[in-house]
């Protein structure tokens, strides 16, 4: 078995969806591997991973727009504000999602459905930069 990671630095420009499949299928195809698993880990906590529909771009609109009505920014509703009225919503909405993603590799591909994408939701009005740790383990 042949193991090997990597760190992809995601930009954000405030909140919403990015989709990092390319990313990401670009460096488990460099490995040549037909068969494992990639383990995908965000290293951060007022942000998270999904895999969503990557065809109609309304989906990932509609997907926050209901979190941002789940979870309000609404200082009156949360203690912790230290830094700024949007932290602690980002800290919740990322407890409700994932921060780890696991994907099969089949046959030297992604075992991604045909409509599915793997997301980093940023849940913080301003920009950041999200680390993004890949473990692949195959052979």
């Amino acid at each position: 078995m042949k193991q090997f990671t990597h760190r992809l630095e995601v930009r954000t420009s405030g909140k919403g969806l990015y989709n990092i499949s390319r990313q990401v299928e670009s460096w488990v195809n460099g490995h040549k591997l037909t068969t494992g698993l990639l383990t995908v880990f965000l290293q951060h906590t007022s942000a998270s991973l999904t895999v969503q529909e990557n065809a109609d771009p309304d989906v990932v609109y509609d997907l926050a727009d209901f979190f941002e009505k789940l979870v309000p920014d609404n200082p009156r509703l949360y203690r912790h504000a230290i830094e700024g009225p949007d932290d602690m919503p980002a800290h919740i909405r990322a407890a409700l999602t994932m921060t780890q993603l696991s994907i099969p590799l089949v046959d030297g591909e992604l075992a991604l459905g045909t409509w599915q994408g793997i997301y980093v939701f940023e849940h913080r009005a301003a920009a950041h930069r999200r680390g993004v740790v890949l473990h692949l383990a195959g052979e």
